[in-house]
């Protein structure tokens, strides 16, 4: 039963909208959500990028990104429990700062959210392709596209049982890799037990680790999808954020524990780190290491089908619903807020976000930089939301509420804003330029829509 007794958590209504979307969702299906769309098993795919870039000390490099992302973590739960509508960063900045933040918000998470099924689609492409050479990425982009249309279209409810069965079955080769590979470890293979995974004061220093972190924190992002599915949730407005930390604390785990093991699996780190690692295969080298062909086999296959059906489902879905509550708002096509009236999923939001991911995954596997190029605009989308997110929590609780809670409404906002910021400094001078050159767009977009009158009505329920 939810708890009621604030217009914040009764009900969309305080907020002028009407409820359209199916609230079915509890906090294990909050919490199941947020974990497929990080993907317990993320740095498989990253792990040879993520351990160049850091000299080696890759757990490191995760570590921080998970202190980071923590206190981001905390800013959306107060945020998702202030205003518990779909639309994430966009909602909250628009509506704790002003509406104009909130679009400019929402503009660069878009950046994030409508690349990332792409960015997706094609990695997983890339994987099979490796198996199955005779069959091309575009042709396994356009699989997975349709499965995971046909999936969104029948409901969120489909998608959260599916959901369950996907992240026990990533959960089960993670399984898998861990032991056989601490047991490979304590019978002298790799590098045995060691420290340098976390540090190496050969080539330790705080813009390499930071540097690095701008690329594992792809395997962080995830967490704040779950926001998007507030008008979905059943439950109290205090489960979203609930669910998101707890999510985040779960990854961090898995992530720093097994890229530990790979990391001392690693056939030649030095050669991995002069060299990088462009073929994408550091992770099931260090696979193969521990347990031969079949364990680096069953890793790729788990990337491939963790990356590609099960990551970019819930993806879609996110991006549905961000399209869907800026469209609600006049602040994007109006065709797009359309709500199935049978399957309660907004539809054409749905698929519009599968036509570019179709078309951007097809178009980006013809570039032999598809993949760089696409992971650093992700990265670069969200983490600059994400300082804005920290801003709203700022302005709403210490400067509009008075709040005496200068912890969670101060502090935390603050270390989170100055560990993101340090990151976005020390990322790729492509992606803060393409970034950059985002963001203007975003403002020229939002001054033609003031001048013409499209300024939504954000409404906030009365603080009594």
């Amino acid at each position: 039963m939810r708890e009621t007794g604030d217009p914040r958590e009764d009900g969309i209504e305080a907020f002028g909208y009407r409820q359209e979307l199916k609230r079915s969702l509890n906090f294990t299906d909050l919490l199941v959500y947020g974990l497929i769309f990080m993907v317990p098993i993320a740095p498989f795919g990253i792990f040879g990028s993520v351990f160049q870039a850091s000299g080696g000390m890759v757990v490191l490099a995760y570590l921080v990104g998970a202190v980071g992302m923590a206190f981001t973590a905390a800013s959306y739960a107060q945020m998702s429990r202030a205003f518990p509508v779909a639309g994430s960063v966009y909602t909250y900045a628009g509506r704790g700062v002003a509406q104009p933040v909130g679009f400019l918000a929402g503009w660069m998470v878009l950046l994030d959210y409508v690349l990332v099924p792409g960015l997706l689609y094609l990695i997983s492409g890339v994987a099979m392709n490796s198996i199955l050479p005779a069959v091309p990425v575009w042709a396994w982009v356009a699989v997975f596209v349709v499965l995971n249309t046909v999936v969104n279209y029948f409901g969120i409810e489909t998608t959260a049982r599916i959901n369950k069965v996907m992240l026990v079955a990533e959960l089960i080769v993670l399984a898998i890799f861990l032991v056989v590979g601490v047991v490979a470890l304590a019978n002298g293979a790799g590098r045995g037990f060691a420290l340098t995974p976390l540090y190496d004061s050969s080539t330790f220093s705080l813009g390499l680790v930071f540097g690095a972190v701008s690329i594992a924190v792809l395997s962080f992002l995830g967490f704040d999808g779950i926001s998007t599915l507030a008008e979905e949730n059943r439950d109290s407005a205090r489960s979203v954020g609930r669910a998101m930390i707890a999510a985040l604390a779960v990854a961090g785990l898995l992530f720093v524990v097994q890229t530990w093991v790979a990391a001392l699996l690693v056939p030649d780190p030095q050669r991995l780190i002069a060299e990088g690692d462009a073929g994408g295969t550091a992770f099931y080298d260090a696979a193969a290491v521990a347990g031969g062909a079949w364990l680096s086999t069953l890793t790729a296959v788990a990337t491939a089908v963790a990356w590609g059906f099960a990551n970019s489902l819930v993806a879609q879905a996110a991006t549905s619903r961000l399209l869907f509550a800026m469209a609600r708002d006049r602040q994007l096509p109006a065709f797009l807020r359309r709500v199935h009236p049978r399957r309660r999923v907004p539809v054409n939001a749905t698929l519009l976000v599968a036509v570019l991911s179709l078309v951007l995954g097809i178009y980006m596997s013809t570039r032999e930089d598809g993949i760089t190029l696409m992971s650093t605009l992700v990265n670069f989308g969200a983490l600059s939301a994400f300082l804005v997110l920290h801003v709203s929590v700022v302005v709403h609780y210490m400067i509009r509420r008075r709040s005496r809670d200068y912890w969670r409404h101060l502090a935390v906002p603050v270390i989170g804003f100055l560990i993101l910021a340090y990151v976005v400094v020390n990322a790729q001078v492509a992606a803060q330029t393409l970034g950059f050159v985002w963001l203007v767009l975003g403002i020229v977009v939002l001054v033609v829509l003031l001048a013409t009158g499209r300024r939504p009505t954000m409404a906030v329920p009365s603080e009594s």
